[in-house]
């Protein structure tokens, strides 16, 4: 039901937009490849087996109805550019891919009559056996499910789950995709949802070229990553096709280091990173996280420095359950952290990149409003560079040391492995450089 605080005249007008546009742009790529005699199929010899369930193209036909109504479900005028904006841009980027790389499907569906008959019957009117990869189908599935499951509650949302996954599966079982379509419609789904987020600004607004000489030499050394993930995929094809997936994941790392910055990760006020970022970011992150516990392993705990406050690597959910901290500084961008009720800062900064300026005095403060709380944990990924970097900006600035010099002994005494490159110094020799000091108090025993 439509009420009056929400969006209505505006929701009318972004359908009244993309409608036509969704048939004209979605008719004229299956023209242009219609007319063409170099268009080949990826499928695999075990799509041969799957089944053809006539009924599915029920909840298929009904991603149509799914697709008008989320533009009514908006709160604001935000959440409803935002979601048009998605349904927009995987509408741009799909066609984009029909041109470019085209595809055919191969199968032929058997002879049908009655109702579901007439159903396919007005679908292959429209719908020719072109525009696969990416699915677009797939890809609005994503971005409406996360639309509905935002709105729907209780009960409700266990039945939408249901009738979404069907909706997945009947792209296969109406024999309207290969399977090649929907991992990379997932892909260009979450793709869409990442880049208009719903709280803060898009990427795009922030992307401005790094100038961090680190972060320019990561982000050629991830495109480099993703291009040798990307190669063997598209030579070999097969089960290497899976290798798109890192190939995605990381060439957005390296867009983050070169463009988008810490915000890349979306990592929010409560420790975790958006769902649209999890996914996009899943293999980056689990090799971000192995790489953690390899260099840890020998030294997994935390490491008091001063006045209860502690200098680690970003806890896991047991090892945060079993501490005794109250309060957690958390410098780490690329991985999530579970909170559990403590106190909890964020100060997202790239991996192996050193903190601004602005990083540090926020983490300083943070600092010393968190220890008031109690113990407290600053930690990063490993807690040798970023988190010891805000750890000495917040013993200078607290007047615990007299000098950057007695900072970096005082820390290298607690956590012997601590790397401060050039880079990391430059900034605090800055922060050394101010006359302001925050006021020490004495922690709570």
């Amino acid at each position: 039901m439509i009420t009056a605080s929400r969006p209505w005249r505006s929701a009318l007008g972004w359908l009244a937009f993309l409608a036509p546009f969704f048939f004209a742009s979605y008719g004229l790529a299956t023209w242009v490849t219609s007319q063409r005699d170099d268009v080949g199929s990826l499928v695999f010899a075990w799509e041969s087996h799957l089944p053809f369930w006539a009924w599915s193209i029920v909840p298929y036909w009904s991603i149509d109805l799914l697709y008008g109504l989320s533009l009514f479900l908006c709160l604001s005028r935000l959440e409803l550019d935002r979601h048009a904006l998605r349904l927009l841009s995987a509408q741009l980027v799909a066609v984009a891919c029909f041109l470019l790389w085209p595809l055919r499907f191969t199968f032929t569906r058997p002879d049908m009559d009655g109702v579901f008959g007439l159903l396919f019957e007005l679908l292959g009117a429209f719908d020719k056996p072109f525009n696969q990869a990416p699915s677009l189908h797939i890809a609005l599935l994503v971005i409406l499910w996360v639309c509905y499951a935002r709105h729907v509650p209780g009960l409700w949302r266990w039945l939408l789950h249901g009738w979404f996954a069907l909706i997945g599966i009947s792209v296969l079982t109406t024999w309207q995709h290969h399977f090649i379509d929907l991992p990379s419609g997932a892909l260009l789904g979450w793709l869409c949802v990442w880049l208009w987020p719903l709280h803060g600004p898009s990427p795009l607004s922030r992307a401005r070229l790094t100038a961090c000489r680190a972060g320019r030499r990561l982000a050629l050394r991830y495109a480099l990553g993703s291009a040798a993930c990307a190669v063997p995929a598209f030579l070999f094809g097969g089960a290497w096709l899976w290798l798109c997936w890192p190939a995605v994941s990381l060439l957005l790392v390296a867009l983050n280091y070169a463009l988008f910055g810490a915000h890349g990760f979306q990592k929010g006020a409560d420790g975790r990173l958006s769902t649209a970022a999890g996914w996009l970011l899943a293999p980056y992150m689990l090799g971000a996280w192995l790489n953690s516990r390899l260099w840890t392993f020998r030294r997994p705990a935390p490491d008091e420095v001063c006045d209860g406050v502690w200098l680690g690597r970003l806890p896991g959910a047991r090892e945060l359950a079993r501490s005794p901290f109250r309060s957690v500084v958390d410098l780490c961008a690329e991985l999530p952290l579970a909170p559990q009720g403590r106190h909890y800062h964020a100060i997202p900064v790239l991996d192996l990149t050193p903190p601004t300026l602005d990083d540090c005095l926020t983490a300083a403060e943070a600092i010393e409003q968190a220890r008031r709380r109690g113990p407290t944990l600053v930690c990063c990924a490993l807690g040798y560079s970023r988190s010891a970097t805000a750890l000495a900006a917040w013993l200078l600035f607290s007047g615990r040391v007299a000098n950057l010099d007695a900072a970096l002994a005082l820390l290298r005494g607690a956590r012997p492995r601590i790397v401060l490159h050039d880079a990391h110094l430059r900034v605090l020799r800055q922060l050394q450089a101010r006359h302001a000091v925050l006021p020490a108090e004495p922690a709570h025993v």
